[in-house]
């Protein structure tokens, strides 16, 4: 009896989805859009930054040290600059977002094997670029140093600069970078949005579909009626939780088409361990409905209750490690840190199943936690 009541609410309910073309199109049109959006726009890798160039000297020192700017994948040359006064209006416009300026007496300094100091002026305002493109001319400007100094020693010496390079630097760094090898941030940020948007679409497609009925005043037929509080609840979840699936798999095939995000593990856990996530998420949506009346009320509360922690306690804009001890317990309270922990390892690190035992674990204690909760707050009679 209670699967047949089960079925029958579930499928008035995906009726109700189908008459309503802005209700529709929420539920199936803007995760994509989100993807998109955030997807483009949530790049924190710093590329093609803008700069210029005041060159007071002109020489072929300063030419040549100039050139290793214009050769690097990171900046983008945006021209010559002439005089403070150019260099601080295209700084302040935006043209560029550092100014390189070097001395008229940059190459007549290093001819007497004296020190020339060379002038670069950041955008502070992006703190993150700022720090990352300091990081990059002064990497660029010491390697400078270094080739000058191989050479002048070469010449005393009488030895090549590469005997010299040797003796200098006697022990060589070797990175090499895992799960991401080519480093490219949409290859982390795509799989993470995914996490993101099924935390909020779920959420916000079953908090606004419960919270209907109650406006339309069609919850009283459901607490007149023989339908149990469970048959009620996983009735009106089910279809959105069908709804997600669906998102899902276009999420994925977005993340690994458009924008070339690797997929290394298992397949079944990431399905598994997805299905759990919405099924949470949906839940979340469930106990929002059963404490709100109006639809603005529960859209508001379920985008921030699932838009800040999905940003800011998931892991996905900073490592939990990083972040105080109170807000580690923050993390641990939502589930997307556990669902982010699944996606980033079977996108990147060819997670199994075993490896993600923990995760949906806890993504299972999550959901039925939840679900719990929804089904004890809500009430089929109306109290007075």
């Amino acid at each position: 009896m209670m699967l047949r009541h089960v079925w029958i609410i579930a499928l008035k309910e995906w009726r109700e989805i189908v008459r309503d073309p802005i209700y529709l199109a929420l539920a199936f049109l803007i995760p994509a859009a989100m993807m998109f959006v955030l997807g483009n726009g949530l790049m924190l890798e710093v590329r093609h930054m803008p700069y210029g160039v005041w060159d007071m000297d002109n020489s072929a020192q300063s030419r040549d040290l100039t050139e290793r700017f214009r050769h690097s994948r990171y900046f983008h040359h945006a021209g010559a600059l002439h005089g403070y006064r150019q260099v601080e209006k295209a700084l302040r416009r935006g043209d560029i977002r550092f100014a390189l300026i070097i001395p008229p007496d940059f190459s007549e300094r290093l001819a007497r094997g004296r020190t020339a100091t060379i002038q670069t002026l950041i955008d502070g305002q992006f703190t993150y670029h700022a720090r990352v493109a300091k990081g990059y001319v002064s990497a660029i400007v010491a390697y400078y140093n270094l080739e000058q100094a191989l050479r002048w020693a070469a010449v005393k010496e009488g030895r090549s600069p590469q005997a010299l390079e040797r003796l200098m630097m006697p022990v060589r760094l070797e990175v090499r970078y895992l799960y991401n090898q080519a480093l490219r941030s949409e290859w982390s940020m795509a799989p993470g949005l995914v996490m993101l948007i099924m935390l909020v679409s779920p959420t916000l497609l079953t908090a606004l579909g419960v919270v209907r009925e109650k406006e339309r005043g069609s919850i009283f037929n459901i607490q007149a009626s023989t339908v149990s509080r469970a048959a009620f609840l996983l009735g009106k979840l089910l279809p959105y939780v069908l709804i997600s699936l669906l998102n899902l798999v276009v999420l994925t095939l977005l993340a690994l088409g458009y924008f070339g995000a690797p997929f290394k593990g298992s397949v079944v856990a990431y399905a598994l361990a997805s299905f759990i996530y919405i099924f949470a998420a949906g839940a979340i949506g469930l106990l929002v409905s059963v404490l709100v009346r109006s639809q603005a009320a529960a859209a508001l509360i379920t985008l921030l209750g699932t838009m800040i922690p999905g940003f800011m306690f998931s892991g996905l804009m900073m490592p939990i490690s990083s972040m105080s001890p109170e807000a580690q317990v923050e993390a641990h309270v939502f589930p997307a840190m556990h669902f982010l922990e699944v996606v980033w390892g079977v996108y990147l690190k060819g997670y199994g199943l075993a490896e993600l035992i923990r995760p949906v674990g806890l993504l299972v204690l999550y959901a039925l936690v939840l679900m719990g909760l929804a089904w004890f707050t809500f009430h089929k009679r109306v109290k007075r």
